[in-house]
């Protein structure tokens, strides 16, 4: 339900925000809240930045306050921090053409009505002072934010047009606050599609990690594929369709509905980490071309080595779409070993101790559970596992116990540095790890028994 005007309040309002439009204001300026956060304050919404719109240039903005950031001074447009946050401060503007399809060749100051008019859709075109005149909505955004509407403002090709990246954030807006999308405005998105191809991989992952974390993600996922975005953005994912599972271990269906329905699990993970939820998306991305259905050698259909043919596409996406190295391997990581929990009850403790203490291994027990609930829902190797680590985390040493001898050690008893090190102190972390070897002299002499000093 969206707040009427009447129910806005100076007290919903951040508190540095509130100190740089009374700055602008006191100055001569004309100056108000804009775009998400106005959208979000109607929708009863905390927002999550707080932008200001003024007929100031940024080097009058630079003047009034202590600390700037250039971001965009060509565009009119600078960072104010105050109190360890930042805020976008833009000078109202027109816009002249798009020659990359991303930014406008050029820009010039503008009435508030022509900053509206050039922005993406009518609920990210309202405007509002807190202390003077209220909303301006010059673009209808009330009305669509009433009806649950996502529509481009004026003619939605010429949107589209101006920048491919707005079609995925089409899709962002629906997905996150459950509107649909208006007839014109989605008809221009399909004809736009191909567009996305000019976006940098940057703000592609950008965009697709919003979808894909803050609500709505299935749906989100449904939308990108009618639309044509999928394909192009994601060919791999969009190759899951139709692809044939086995029955008896997934009974929701193929590949695509299964991680269709994981995706609306991850919606109810309180604060879902972008990497947990590209491994969700991700995790399966081998079964297509690993795609064996039952025939004559076969009862059933298989996907020998899908992780492992996962993780190599995941490093591909990734470098595509330009991920850190860090998101990038724990994707990876959990694409590669998302099969590991068939086995957990028959691993020897030490071997199950290191599965445990994998720096991804919460993710991946997360995203285990996730896997299960989506297809045949059977949770004890889940539960097993998650046993298993608490019990391990409550006791200090457990999973990564103090080593009993190291390098230092075996050359003082006479060993010579070299390959056979790493087998001796593999071999003592296994025994130490399986609760055979509790003490450094057991060990020493267990080390004198089995490897002969040189």
């Amino acid at each position: 339900m969206t707040r009427s005007l009447a129910e806005l309040r100076v007290g919903d309002v951040d508190a540095g925000a509130l100190v740089i439009l009374r700055r602008l204001r006191t100055a001569g300026h004309h100056a108000v809240l804009t775009g998400g956060c106005v959208r979000d304050l109607l929708l009863r919404r905390e927002p999550g930045d707080w932008d200001i719109a003024t007929d100031a240039d940024p080097d009058r903005v630079a003047a009034l306050f202590e600390r700037i950031v250039p971001v965009g001074e060509r565009f009119g447009i600078v960072n104010v921090m105050l109190e360890g946050k930042s805020y976008e401060v833009a000078r109202f503007r027109r816009e002249g053409p798009y020659s990359d399809g991303r930014r406008p060749d050029h820009v010039g100051p503008a009435e508030p009505r022509q900053d509206a008019e050039r922005r993406d859709f009518t609920i990210n075109g309202m405007f509002y002072d807190p202390e003077g005149d209220g909303l301006f909505d010059y673009v209808d955004g009330c009305r669509d934010l009433a009806s649950g509407v996502i529509r481009a403002i004026g003619d939605p090709v010429a949107r589209f047009a101006e920048d491919g990246l707005r079609t995925l954030r089409a899709v962002r807006f629906a997905t996150r606050l459950d509107f649909c999308i208006d007839e014109a405005t989605w008809e221009a998105l399909i004809l736009a599609a191909p567009l996305i191809g000019r976006i940098s991989g940057e703000r592609v992952r950008d965009e697709l990690t919003r979808i894909w974390t803050e609500g709505g993600a299935a749906r989100g996922l449904q939308l990108l594929f009618d639309g044509d975005l999928l394909q192009r953005v994601l060919p791999e994912v969009a190759a899951m369709k139709g692809v044939a599972q086995p029955a008896e271990f997934h009974p929701e269906g193929d590949v695509w509905e299964h991680v269709r329905l994981m995706l609306g699990l991850v919606d109810a993970v309180d604060e879902p980490t972008p990497t947990l939820a590209w491994g969700v998306l991700l995790h399966d991305i081998g079964k297509p071309p690993t795609f064996q259905p039952a025939g004559p050698e076969s009862s059933r259909i298989r996907f020998n080595g899908h992780d492992v043919r996962g993780a190599e596409m995941v490093e591909e996406i990734a470098t595509r779409l330009k991920f850190s190295n860090r998101d990038r391997e724990r994707i990876r990581d959990l694409t590669a070993h998302h099969m590991r929990f068939r086995n957990v009850r028959e691993m020897r403790a030490s071997k199950l101790k290191r599965f445990l203490r994998e720096e991804f291994f919460e993710e991946l027990l997360e995203l285990h559970r996730i896997d299960c609930q989506s297809s045949h829902g059977l949770l004890d190797l889940y539960e097993f596992c998650r046993e298993s680590f608490i019990g391990a985390a409550e006791k200090e040493g457990v999973l990564r116990p103090e080593p009993l001898l190291l390098g230092r050690d075996l050359i003082a008893v006479g060993y010579t540095p070299g390959r056979r090190f790493g087998e001796i102190l593999r071999w003592l972390e296994d025994e130490q790890l399986e609760g055979r070897l509790t003490t450094r002299d057991a060990a020493l002499a267990e080390v004198r028994e089995r490897w002969a000093v040189d």
